[in-house]
C-alpha cells in the first residue's frame, strides 16, 4: 500500500504556509498558526483523525484571523485531496456526534468529489477566543471546497463557544477517520470515480 501523504506550501501577501500531512499517522502534530486557539483545534482534529500534521503559518494577524484561517483551510483541504488520490478503497462517508460538557455537535462527511458545506452555527457566541465566529465558517468552507467533500456541521446545542468548536473539531476528526479508512480496493461509487 502506498503512503497517503502530501506536502505543500502557499505564499501570498496575506499568508505564508508550509504543511505536511500523513493520513495514516498517530495523531502527532507540530502546529503554529500564530493563533493559539486554532492550533488547539487543529491538534484535536488531527488526534481524533489519526493524522500526522506539521503546519506553520505566518499570516497578517495585524488585520485579523480571517486570512490565516481561510488559507489554512485551503491548504489542509488541498493536502487531504492530494493524499487521498483517487480514493480507491476508502469508506468515503463518515459521521460523528461529540459532546463537550453542555455542547453537542454532529459532523458528517462524504469524500464525494463534490464540494459542499452545510454549517449551522446558531448557538456559537458572536466572538470566540477574541475573534468573530464567522472566521470558523470560512475555515470549514475552505477545507470542504479544497478537499472536494461534502461537510455538514450542526451545532445542536451549547453555550460556551470553546466547547462548541472543540466538539466540532473532535467530531470532524472522527468523521474523517471513518471516511478515510481503507476498506478494500475499489472506488466507492457506482460511477466508478469520485470526481
Amino acid at each position: 500500500m502506498s503512503a497517503r501523504t502530501a506536502t505543500l506550501t502557499r505564499r501570498t501577501k496575506e499568508t505564508d504556509i508550509v504543511l505536511t500531512l500523513a493520513l495514516d499517522g498517530e495523531g502527532k502534530t507540530q502546529i503554529a498558526t500564530g493563533l493559539g486557539f486554532a492550533d488547539h483545534m487543529l491538534t484535536l482534529m488531527s488526534f481524533w483523525a489519526g493524522l500526522d500534521l506539521t503546519l506553520t503559518c505566518q499570516g497578517d494577524l495585524d488585520v485579523d484571523a480571517h486570512h490565516t484561517l481561510e488559507d489554512v483551510g485551503l491548504c489542509l483541504g488541498e493536502a487531504l485531496a492530494e493524499a487521498l488520490g483517487d480514493k480507491a478503497g476508502v469508506a468515503r462517508v463518515g459521521a460523528a456526534k461529540v459532546p463537550m460538557d453542555e455542547a453537542l455537535v454532529e459532523v458528517v462527511v462524504d469524500l464525494s468529489g463534490r464540494p459542499y458545506l452545510v454549517y449551522d452555527d446558531a448557538p456559537i457566541p458572536a466572538q470566540v477566543a477574541g475573534e468573530e465566529k464567522d472566521v470558523w465558517r470560512e475555515f470549514f468552507k475552505s477545507l470542504a471546497f479544497r478537499a472536494r467533500m461534502n461537510l455538514h456541521i450542526r451545532y445542536e446545542y451549547g453555550v460556551n463557544g470553546h466547547h462548541l468548536l472543540e466538539a466540532a473539531f473532535k467530531a470532524l476528526g472522527l468523521a474523517l477517520k471513518q471516511a478515510m479508512t481503507r476498506t478494500g480496493g475499489r472506488v466507492p461509487s457506482t460511477k466508478g470515480s469520485l470526481d
